[in-house]
Parts: structure tokens; C-alpha cells; sequence
């Protein structure tokens, strides 16, 4: 059962373009590792003005350059596939295996507040990156933005019920 300050739609990234010409889609997943969409039945799709509409998966396969190549039901013509490019992908957290103690799914550090250990806030979650062997934490604090690998030399701890996380910030030698 998730916690209560959870969403059941838990986001796993973004339409980035339609493909051919009968409707599928280009999907860019944030963990480039997840296999969440070849283990559900349905996604979300919420567009930039906030629209969400629900689909039925008719195939999924792998796609260009690592990417998820999808069909949806319904879904058979280009014009209504370009619609959807931008759009947040979301699957139900019910039909996706729990994460093992100790993981997080990325899409739930979204939105975290992010403090250091003494209580100094560092902002908040606002996206993370997944470019390299470890996702990093984008941070956002008055206007500016801040990477901190999400890896335990980093992370001290994760509190999803209290949507909290302290970090131990990275330190930059400025005397060379």
C-alpha cells in the first residue's frame, strides 16, 4: 500500500515525439533503466495545459536511440499522436513492483524539500537527471539551480511521508 502523501500516478517521463504515420509514440523515460512501461496495461498522458487522459497499452517496444517506442489504443493517426508530443507519461503505482528498501522511485523525489543536515534548506526537487551511472537531484533555491548526485555519499536520508530529504551539499575547493 502507498503512503498517503503519494500519488497513485506516478510519473516516468515525457512524450518526445510521434513515430510513423498510424499514431505511436516516442516516449523519453527518466531512468533510462526502468522497465515500468513493458510491465503495465495502461498509462496517463497529462498534456501542458493539465489535461490527463487515460490509455490502454497495445504495444511497447524498444525505440530509437534507447528510447520506448508505444502504441495506445485508440490512438491511429499522426495528427492525433503529435498532439500528445510534450506530454507527462504516468503509470498506476499498483501495477508497477514496489522499489526495495533503500530505493525510491525517481518520480517521488520530485518535489522533496531538500535541507543539510543542520537544517539549512537547499530547495526543492525539481526534476531529476539520469545522464550517467547515478540520477542527480536538480535543486531549485531563489532562482538558482543546483545538482547533487542522488548516490550515499550524498544522501543521508529519504523521508517520503514528510516529503523531506537531507543532503550533504557537494563542496567545491575554491582556493586553487
Amino acid at each position: 500500500m502507498s503512503s498517503p502523501s503519494v500519488n497513485e500516478w506516478l510519473k516516468v517521463g515525457y512524450v518526445s515525439r510521434a513515430h510513423g504515420l498510424k499514431g505511436a509514440l516516442v516516449i523519453k523515460t527518466f531512468d533510462p533503466a526502468s522497465s515500468a512501461l513493458g510491465t503495465v496495461d495502461r498509462i496517463q498522458l497529462t498534456s501542458k495545459d493539465g489535461v490527463a487522459s487515460q490509455f490502454e497499452l497495445s504495444t511497447v517496444r524498444d525505440g530509437p536511440g534507447g528510447d520506448v517506442l508505444i502504441e495506445l489504443d485508440g490512438l491511429s493517426r499522426r495528427e492525433a499522436a503529435d498532439a500528445l508530443v510534450g506530454s507527462t507519461v504516468f503509470v498506476h503505482r499498483d501495477e508497477v513492483d514496489a522499489p526495495e528498501a533503500g530505493e525510491f522511485f525517481q518520480g517521488d523525489l520530485v518535489g522533496l524539500v531538500a535541507s543539510t543536515e543542520d537544517g539549512r534548506p537547499l530547495g526543492v526537487v525539481s526534476e531529476v537527471w539520469s545522464s550517467g551511472p547515478v540520477p542527480n537531484l536538480v535543486l531549485t533555491h531563489e532562482g538558482r539551480e543546483e545538482m547533487i548526485p542522488f548516490a550515499e555519499d550524498f544522501v543521508v536520508k529519504v523521508d517520503l511521508a514528510a516529503r523531506t530529504i537531507v543532503l550533504k551539499p557537494l563542496v567545491f575547493d575554491d582556493t586553487k
